[in-house]
């Protein structure tokens, strides 16, 4: 039956009644926060194409996840810029490592935490690529066991999780099967299954440092035309182990979160990129949009299009505004 009969309006009449029949929440515990970790102490660089957001040094990182813990954040995920680089990123998989000191630290102090780690090797490689480069061509095998080294040492320090970002194939088996072979069975990898080409990382690649010196990641990221074969990405990282998947970016790709909801069903992650970050931060500092309800509006159309975790900038201003809100 239509109108007059059926009135939609019925149930938008006020708060409680839209309250009561709305669809999706997002909460606090959707959030995961993205934090840079740097060497040196009282080091708080700030990132111009990202307000709001540092390169912290381990004692920073404490005092920052503080206010993560304090607002009621329960996970976030780490990024390394290390002191020096070179061919193979070494400073990736270092028992030093800046990664690897940040996590120490971290669970020691806040060991109720989820602490999952970014493993890549772009931030550690002098060319800044995801894997070893040969003759100007990144080189897939090679690579895979120097991020199962990256990812096995950042688990020894004490990482609830890791996150492959580096999209080269078979990283998931080969990740999966050091740490088993270690003991480390019940380790979670939230693998960056659907990661794009993207034009959207820019900024990110100024707080990593880790813009590549020649050529691009067309490689090995996706073409962002292409949705099928992310699926069959997807499926692959599955069957190799991966137990939460990524989509990254975000916004731009909400059709592909949706369609891996719809046929797999499992627990997904999306990943709210510094280019869709710095953008809302960018048209709000002139007045343009009101920030608080664009990014709260931002992050609900990522968990209505299947997202169970969301990767944000926004996630310590989206705490106090959910706080606020009730």
């Amino acid at each position: 039956m239509g109108y007059p009969i059926n009135r939609m309006r019925r149930l938008r009449k006020s708060p409680r009644l839209r309250e009561i029949v709305r669809e999706n929440h997002l909460t606090k515990s959707d959030l995961m926060y993205p934090m840079f970790a740097i060497y040196g102490s009282n080091v708080r660089n700030p990132v111009p194409s990202m307000p709001g957001v540092f390169q912290l040094s381990v004692d920073e990182l404490l005092r920052e996840t503080a206010k993560v813990v304090e607002k009621g954040i329960q996970s976030i995920i780490l990024f390394g810029i290390p002191e020096e680089k070179d061919e193979l990123g070494t400073g990736a998989y270092r028992e030093d490592g800046i990664i690897q000191l940040a996590v120490r630290a971290i669970k020691k102090n806040f060991p109720e935490l989820i602490v999952a780690t970014d493993v890549c090797l772009c931030e550690y490689t002098s060319h800044g690529h995801c894997g070893v480069v040969e003759e100007g061509q990144v080189l897939n095998d090679p690579t895979l066991e120097l991020l199962a080294k990256t990812a096995l040492s950042h688990v020894e320090a004490g990482a609830d999780m890791v996150a492959p970002s580096d999209m080269m194939d078979g990283r998931i088996g080969a990740i999966r099967q050091i740490l088993d072979t270690h003991g480390y069975h019940d380790i979670p990898i939230m693998s960056y299954a659907a990661k794009y080409a993207s034009a959207f990382y820019g900024p990110f690649r100024d707080v990593a440092e880790s813009a590549p010196q020649f050529g691009d990641r067309s490689s090995y990221q996706m073409d962002p035309a292409n949705s099928n074969e992310a699926m069959r990405e997807i499926a692959l990282d599955l069957e190799e182990g991966a137990d939460i998947i990524m989509v990254k970016p975000g916004l731009p790709y909400l059709d592909i979160l949706r369609r891996a909801k719809n046929e797999f069903n499992i627990p997904l992650a999306v990943y709210n990129v510094s280019g869709e970050y710095a953008m809302v931060k960018a048209a709000a500092s002139k007045g343009w949009i009101d920030e608080q309800r664009v990014v709260l509006e931002l992050l609900l159309s990522m968990k209505r299009a299947g997202a169970d975790l969301i990767l944000t900038y926004h996630a310590l201003d989206a705490a106090d505004w959910l706080e606020e809100r009730g």
